[in-house]
């Protein structure tokens, strides 16, 4: 009988068929306070690392915009009032509750953006549909990356622009104090506001099991994009890396 195919869910190996589960179980469980805990992990610079995302994806009115993992919404408002009215935004989530989160936001902030709950490897969008794509902190939760990434340049016109917002890999003398951070103030947050350890403990987790900045860029070039290219941010707590379709 053939061995199920395993993978990684932080620090532990499952099975393929069961990380879409259990990663469900964490967004749905961290969705009613993820905007706050963000602002409280990062000191509220999750919104700089956004605004600075929102400036390299250079949109123009009229453009098309997919943003994958969207997640409480930041981007998709953002991208929103950059294309304008006679642009178009699509908001896609995997997951029920963050989407439904987002959806409210976006409503409570009269913007006007069509969800979509999907598989981040299995796009329902016709090819070349969008001129940008940006997935944020999202994409270290995907099973296999070299397949969502496959999505993305399909689904991107010829000379569209991905943007991909993740933590990485921090300077080498940040790291000793990132690691004691992460594994030991991060847990207590979230069982202190959010009401989970577990749930930040596997967030730290997987941070640590995500491609490192050259590794991802290699990636993403092996996926099919040209042109690659990363921004630090934080001292490389955060990278953005930004490719091109041709």
């Amino acid at each position: 009988m053939p061995t199920e195919p395993t993978t990684d869910f932080g620090f532990q190996t499952v099975a393929e068929s069961d990380k879409a589960r259990r990663v469900a179980q964490v967004f749905e469980s961290v969705a009613p306070r993820y905007d706050l805990m963000n602002d409280l992990m990062s000191a509220g610079l999750h919104r700089l690392w956004k605004a600075f995302t929102v400036e390299l994806a250079g949109l123009r009115p009229g453009q098309r915009v997919l943003d994958v993992a969207s997640g409480t919404g930041d981007l998709a408002r953002a991208f929103a009032q950059r294309v304008g009215p006679s642009g178009l935004v699509v908001a896609a989530d995997i997951n029920g509750a963050m989407l439904d989160e987002g959806r409210r936001r976006l409503q409570d902030a009269g913007v006007c953006v069509p969800a979509v709950q999907c598989d981040a490897e299995q796009l329902p969008f016709a090819d070349s549909s969008f001129d940008c794509l940006s997935v944020a902190f999202g994409l270290r939760n995907m099973t296999h990356k070299e397949r969502a990434l496959a999505e993305f340049r399909r689904v991107l016109r010829p000379g569209g622009k991905v943007l991909v917002l993740e933590f990485s890999r921090p300077w080498e003398a940040l790291r000793p104090a990132y690691d004691w951070y992460s594994f030991q103030v991060l847990p207590r947050l979230g069982r202190l506001v959010a009401g989970d350890a577990d749930s930040y403990r596997y967030l730290a987790e997987s941070i640590r099991r995500h491609p490192d900045q050259a590794t991802l860029k290699t990636l993403m070039e092996q996926s099919g994009f040209t042109a690659v290219r990363w921004h630090n941010l934080s001292a490389g707590v955060v990278a953005l890396h930004v490719g091109l379709r041709v």
